[in-house]
């Protein structure tokens, strides 16, 4: 009871720290100092220091079961166990929210430390545009979302938290997107400030890039922990789904994405501002719109869990005032004159990455597309529809062709003016493409055309990031990192695709079933019992041509608080492939209906995106820029 009432003031004194740091800062704008306030740093910590006490209080009310506490009441029970406790305070509407908050104080107390060298009014303008942003959603989360809402009387038992959300890699994989997410705030809330002070520069590319680079890091390992969760959690045997909420966090990656090589060029010659400065104010927007398509219950999704038109509501007026300051602020204070007129020479690194830009908008543009147009047409005409990967699949693909090819061009390009030089070696590495393609595909009986274009774009795509890498050594080395790691994560997820096979079917115990040259034998079940729940274990015996026997055991979970059937998928993994088991039960219960996959590459995927997210950590600590 204690942790709620201090969590609440927390946040009270929180929002009135907010208040005081936009007079300070408004009062400091104006004046001859040279120096920002000197109070303004203390009271920014303070405001940190209020919502982290909030946070803990939130945990500490978690960890202690204080049934007193609605929050904790809906999302938590006695018998579960202490890590679930913890990450149950974020695992809900209200505490993820709270943690949305921590992070936005936190970065802005960062920016604050990390930014002396920067101009003083550009620094106060970031400030006030970002604690905007803050009390925003303080309001949010003390009007429509309090996490320390009292029950009276007391219940004696808590409801429980979902689950599915009861799994390390979900616990740690909301703090980590959204430190992606947030992270665009403070871009956000920068780039607006440069433009209201004609501060679009080299230096201030040089200073905003650090910020792009940790959001797009986060982002990149928050999706990867959420797709690795869905893929062993839910029970379907893929990585991606395209499902509703899942694209909202890959909408913002790609903006950031074209974000991040678009700065690169403005720290060079200053050419793409106004671009960069839309790509800043995109990135914020998609998070936020990703927030309140998730929050609103608008979005059907196994990921969703607010259902609240008043939530969504309170976040779309928010949006809207948030985008209509930063168009106004645009299209009045951005000017291009002072800045340096370059001629973009088409054969050109600078060019490369405008054609860069213009591929990542396309696949955003198919993804929001895809996203909200089911949610419109049921506004317009009332029929639901569900748009899954085969849409998304006709319309990327044919575009991903030409975008590896052009990737793997784009390297041996110079910045202002450079020459196409058609050097051996790729003619080579596009001969030994070709002929590995037509042998993966002959091997399966394959006769897509584009299929055997996209392994071959793949492919080509691979062996010129491994040459660039011993060409040009530790050089680059970053980008190198990222685009190996792309070719790596097409190219597994394309083998994994052509050679993945699929057994669906009912067995009883002692039944044998055959597939292809796998033998599939169910020997026993078993019955256990866990601190939160009761599981049915299955111990089948798969032997393949070669006499290889390895063993796995699903589970099936009967949870008591709220009583939930789950499906716990076994998985034997190797550099090679992946051995993918699940069961369920049918009705009758003799009978269990048996899912088993054959996921080749399945554990290149999540090493190509840690490749991805490694080569942006490099660039992060890299004193020297891409020449």
């Amino acid at each position: 009871m204690l942790a709620t009432q201090i969590g609440y003031y927390s946040l009270i004194f929180g929002l009135i720290a907010g208040l005081l740091i936009i007079l300070l800062s408004i009062k400091n704008y104006n004046n001859r100092e040279i120096f920002i306030n000197p109070k303004i740093l203390p009271i920014s910590f303070l405001q940190f220091f209020f919502v982290s006490i909030s946070f803990i209080g939130l945990i500490l009310s978690f960890i202690n079961s204080d049934f007193s506490n609605e929050t904790v009441y809906n999302n938590s029970h006695t018998t579960k166990p202490l890590f679930y406790k913890i990450s149950g305070t974020w695992g809900n509407h209200e505490g993820s929210l709270l943690l949305w908050l921590l992070v936005l104080t936190l970065f802005i107390f960062l920016f604050l430390v990390t930014s002396s060298n920067q101009p003083k009014r550009y620094r106060i303008l970031t400030l006030v545009f970002q604690q905007i942003i803050i009390i925003g959603f303080f309001l949010f989360v003390l009007i429509t979302s309090n996490p320390f809402s009292n029950l009276f009387p007391i219940p004696q038992e808590g409801l429980g938290l979902n689950p599915i959300l009861q799994d390390p890699a979900l616990a740690i994989h909301p703090p980590i997107l959204y430190i992606g997410y947030v992270g665009s705030s403070i871009i956000f809330a920068s780039s607006l400030a440069a433009v209201v002070e004609n501060y679009i520069s080299k230096n201030w590319a040089r200073h905003i890039k650090k910020w792009i680079l940790i959001s797009w890091v986060f982002l990149t390992i928050g999706i990867m922990l959420g797709s690795i969760w869905a893929y062993y959690e839910l029970g379907w045997g893929g990585f991606w789904f395209w499902d509703p909420v899942e694209n909202v966090s890959l909408m913002p990656w790609l903006c950031l994405t074209a974000l991040l090589h678009c700065i690169i060029v403005l720290e060079k010659n200053l050419s793409l501002a106004s671009w960069v400065v839309i790509l800043s104010i995109a990135s914020f927007t998609l998070s936020m719109s990703g927030t309140f398509l998730v929050r609103s219950g608008i979005l059907n999704s196994v990921h969703t869990f607010a259902n609240d038109p008043e939530r969504g509501m309170f976040i779309l007026i928010f949006l809207f005032i948030l985008i209509f300051i930063a168009l106004f602020i645009f299209f009045t204070f951005f000017k291009d004159n002072n800045l340096k007129k370059i001629k973009i020479n088409w054969i050109s690194k600078e060019a490369s990455i405008l054609v860069n830009n213009w591929f990542l908008m396309y696949f955003l543009a198919v993804i929001l597309i895809g996203t909200v147009y089911p949610i419109f047409l049921e506004v317009i005409t009332d029929e639901k529809i569900s748009i899954g990967p085969p849409f998304f699949n006709k319309l990327i693909i044919p575009f991903l062709i030409f975008f590896l090819i052009f990737m793997a061009i784009v390297p041996s390009l110079n910045w202002i003016k450079s020459y196409l030089r058609i050097r051996i070696t790729n003619i080579i590495f596009l001969i030994l493409s070709i002929f590995l393609s037509y042998i993966v595909l002959d091997r399966t009986s394959s006769e897509t055309l584009i299929l055997t274009i996209l392994l071959c774009a793949s492919l080509y795509l691979f062996f010129i990031t491994i040459r660039e890498f011993f060409n040009k050594r530790f050089k680059n080395i970053s980008q190198i990192v990222s685009h190996f790691g792309f070719s790596l994560l097409i190219l597994s997820i394309l083998l994994n695709s052509i050679f993945s096979k699929e057994m669906i079917t009912n067995l009883k115990v002692g039944e044998k079933f055959n597939l292809k040259e796998n033998i599939i034998t169910f020997e026993k079940i078993e019955n256990n019992k866990s601190k939160n729940y009761d599981s049915v274990i299955g111990y089948f015996k798969i032997q393949d041509k070669n006499q290889e026997i390895i063993y796995l055991k699903p589970e099936i979970r009967i949870y008591n608080e709220p009583t939930t059937i789950t499906s716990e998928a076994d998985i034997k993994t190797t550099l090679y492939t992946d051995k993918f088991l699940v069961m369920n039960f049918v009705k009758g219960k003799e009978y269990f209906n048996v899912r088993y996959q054959l996921k080749p590459y399945m554990i290149w995927i999540w090493i190509s995106t840690i490749f991805i997210a490694l080569g942006g950590f490099i660039s992060f600590f890299k004193k020297e820029y891409a020449k």
